[in-house]
């Protein structure tokens, strides 16, 4: 075995003293500044093409960061409806290929009907802007309202944010990956998932928290993102009750929140918040 291997500073750079993240890769480049042209190694993330596999049957590839690959199945299952719950997936494995990483899952008849009823109903797909998504009413697609809301003050939202921004080793790595965190009710968090895609990071984050087998209503959600309309919906669907970026949130977002009972923030940062969903249980006040 030889020593470790080169990983790159808070600037991108390579060093020698620590270990290279498994979805990190070093790539030449030419560094520039004014006159001067340096060449150098940088540390860039990984970004590969990951099929959802299912009872043997390719569903959707996606362009993700190869890390937590488990968690990435089962969030992507669930906040797509594919299952209903975690424990209808059976079985889990992942296999590399050339060309890129499948993950394979053997989930129950009842989820496996319903996703080849689903199948059959598309005529197509040309983007990936809403998975398994052909026609304009399907964008609507609703979730039942959540059971309960987190109690959660102003105080711990910026707590798990400024834990959220220690705790992003790739990101601090490369400079390139979104982050997505789950968050106690007192802003400690439990688990922060990483991928070059936003919803993916909250893909495995969903994941991450169903396969410990957490209360969704005793926590929150946290991300380094805008809040798009796909972010509070994959939420809502697993009963998350809030709903935390670092950016804006859309006017599809909000109406899906305010549908569903999620209270959603917006632009948490230097200690600020906007506040446009809030339901009775959360106690975060927007600062003027």
């Amino acid at each position: 075995m030889g020593g470790p291997l080169l990983a790159c500073d808070e600037a991108g750079e390579m060093s020698g003293d620590a270990v290279l993240h498994p979805a990190q890769r070093l790539r030449s480049a030419v560094r520039v500044s004014g006159r001067m042209r340096t060449a150098s190694v940088e540390c860039v993330a990984e970004e590969v093409p990951v099929a959802m596999v299912y009872n043997g049957i390719s569903h959707a590839v996606m362009l993700a960061t190869p890390a937590d690959l488990e968690d990435f199945g089962t969030g992507f299952s669930l906040a797509e409806g594919i299952v209903a719950r975690a424990s209808e997936i059976h079985d889990i494995d992942t296999a590399h290929h050339v060309d890129g990483i499948e993950v394979r899952m053997q989930v129950s008849n009842r989820a496996f009907d319903a996703l080849k009823a689903r199948r059959r109903s598309l005529a197509g797909r040309t983007g990936c802007g809403l998975c398994g998504v052909d026609s304009l009413g399907q964008v609507s697609r609703e979730v039942k309202p959540v059971a309960a809301r987190p109690s959660v003050d102003e105080a711990a939202i910026h707590r798990a944010f400024v834990a959220l921004g220690e705790g992003q080793a790739l990101h601090a790595l490369t400079g390139s990956v979104h982050a997505a965190a789950w968050a106690h009710a007192d802003g400690t968090l439990f688990a922060v998932r990483e991928d070059v895609g936003r919803h993916n990071a909250l893909d495995k984050l969903i994941g991450a928290v169903a396969l410990a087998g957490l209360d969704t209503t005793q926590g929150f959600a946290v991300v380094t993102s805008r809040a798009s309309y796909e972010m509070v919906l994959k939420l809502a669907s697993v009963g998350g009750g809030l709903l935390a970026a670092i950016s804006a949130p859309t006017g599809l977002a909000i109406d899906l929140a305010g549908r569903t009972g999620v209270t959603l923030c917006g632009f948490v940062r230097d200690g600020r918040m906007a506040i446009y969903t809030e339901s009775r249980t959360c106690t975060a006040t927007q600062t003027e």
